[in-house]
């Protein structure tokens, strides 16, 4: 089978495979590179999800790219206005044409031998394969196919419609229906005041509540700054402002968690002076232990207040022929059942790992710099942020990506392989949050420490200077020489171990 050779290969063409592409042309202009993308359009997870009302969970300045400024009046956007974004950002800087559709990719194996990777790929029912020096995985951090879905008794039974937001059918009509969507995460918290525009009556049916906060849709300072600024500087400034926001908001929440939880709830309270706040708006846990929820202009509390809506507490009992019934013997009459129970999350978009014919489990590796796995050369996955928007760490990756690959050259390197010494350090989880949707598939995510480079950081302050900024060579990544010289003359070689 004839393989076709680039110097990079990205899988993903989302908001971080485009990054990527355009960090490459920028920074690697003399490399070659394609994206793989299993699907056939651009946007990820802003082409997949397609229920009402989806937008962002953060705002625009931070989830958008540093090199393209987002003009649009709201921050916090819709999905459609967010995957035009994406699409308009490849094919302004040509990255479209880099993008292999349908070109699911099953299998990476590194040979030591070779020097590169060799990826195989299932393209509309043909296996093909294409080689790389470099991997960039940009795949998300879940199962595209599939939501996760409990196993609830009774389901056979139910008369109406269930349905998952990952797989929203284009045909749904909700006019006039009874709509119980079950969780209490993004999702159902956008789906909720969405689906009473016409539904006759939304309940959010959720075991237990989550932290939510209310921001405007428009950023009225980005707005008057875009206005008497070029766009460009308009846009650094209200990034950085958000960044600033975001990182300080996290901190304080993490270090005075009761005063945060104080100030959370009285604002809902404002919001909802009569309603229940102890049962549906109160959880367990302390801010930031999970995500919060982002609630813009208030549209859920507005929803709730207008008799649109309803939160339930409980837990259920099983589907009947008519709806739900709950463990506390209640019944919900529902015609359309929404499970926004969550996504099925798994690594490197199901990619199996081979290096030099052994399996790697990502399970039992650690990740380095947050970016890439012990043992595994010259292979970079991105993993965001769990605290603020994805792109801003993605972004980061992309660029200490092309850092690495440009010191391999200069120093006519093949490759470099994170080390780890399991005697030094202890292991702690990938995420530190609670959500029940990591927990699940904590044993197979990546394993971090307590110290650098092993520890996954929080703080984009602490990742731009580490790894925009830092040093390649830090005595963890194990280098080898490329057994072809590039150049005539190379640059010295570098002190950390060679193999």
């Amino acid at each position: 089978m004839q393989s076709e050779h680039f110097d990079v290969i990205v899988v993903g063409a989302g908001l971080s495979g485009i990054g990527a592409g355009y960090h490459l042309q920028k920074q690697c202009p003399d490399k070659s590179y394609v994206i793989l993308e299993g699907r056939e359009a651009i946007g990820g997870t802003w082409d997949l999800f397609r229920y009402p009302g989806i937008r962002s969970d953060s705002d625009m300045f931070t989830l958008g790219y540093s090199f393209k400024p987002w003009t649009e009046q709201k921050a916090i956007a819709d999905g459609p206005s967010i995957r035009s974004y994406v699409v308009e950002t490849a094919r302004e800087y040509g990255i479209d044409q880099k993008i292999r559709f349908k070109h699911k990719v099953t299998r990476a194996s590194w040979s030591s031998e070779d020097e590169r990777w060799t990826i195989e790929v299932e393209h509309e029912g043909v296996a093909k394969r294409c080689t790389a020096k470099f991997v960039q995985m940009c795949a998300g951090y879940y199962r595209y196919d599939q939501g996760y879905l409990p196993e609830w008794k009774g389901v056979e039974s139910f008369k109406g419609k269930l349905i998952h937001p990952q797989h929203w059918p284009e045909d749904l009509d909700y006019s006039g229906k009874r709509v119980v969507v079950i969780g209490s995460g993004a999702t159902a918290v956008t789906l909720v005041p969405a689906m009473t525009d016409k539904a006759a009556h939304v309940t959010m049916l959720q075991r237990s509540p989550t932290y939510m906060v209310s921001l405007p849709a428009e950023d009225a300072m980005a707005n008057w700054l875009r206005k008497r600024l070029p766009a460009g500087l308009a846009y650094d400034i209200t990034r950085f402002r958000k960044i600033l926001f975001q990182q300080y908001f996290f901190r304080i929440a993490r270090n005075r968690p009761q005063k945060t939880k104080e100030r959370l709830l009285g604002l809902i309270r404002e919001q909802l002076p009569d309603y229940d706040l102890e049962t549906h708006f109160t959880p367990s846990y302390n801010p930031w232990e999970q995500r919060l929820c982002l609630v813009p202009d208030n549209d859920m509390f507005l929803a709730i207040r207008e008799g649109k809506a309803s939160v339930v507490t409980d837990h259920i009992e099983g589907f009947t022929e008519n709806g739900l019934k709950l463990k506390s013997g209640r019944e919900l009459e529902a015609d359309i059942v929404v499970a926004a129970t969550g996504l099925n999350l798994q690594m490197l978009g199901g990619t199996e790992l081979i290096v030099d014919g052994t399996k790697i489990e990502t399970g039992n590796a650690h990740a380095y710099k947050g970016t890439m796995l012990s043992g595994v050369p010259n292979l970079a996955f991105v993993f965001g942020y769990t605290n603020a928007s994805w792109t801003l760490r993605a972004d980061l990756i992309s660029e200490y990506v092309c850092r690495l690959i440009n010191y391999l050259d200069d120093y006519d390197l093949a490759s470099a392989t994170p080390r780890f010494d399991p005697a030094e350090f202890e292991d702690k989880p990938f995420v530190d949050f609670s959500s029940g949707y990591f927990q699940r598939v904590a044993h197979l995510l990546p394993k971090q420490t307590s110290r650098a480079p092993w520890k996954q950081n929080q703080s984009y302050a602490h990742d731009l200077m580490d790894l925009r900024y830092g040093l390649i060579e830090d005595g963890v990544l194990a280098f080898k020489r490329a057994k072809v010289r590039v150049e005539s003359e190379a640059a010295p070689a570098p002190t950390t171990e060679l193999v």
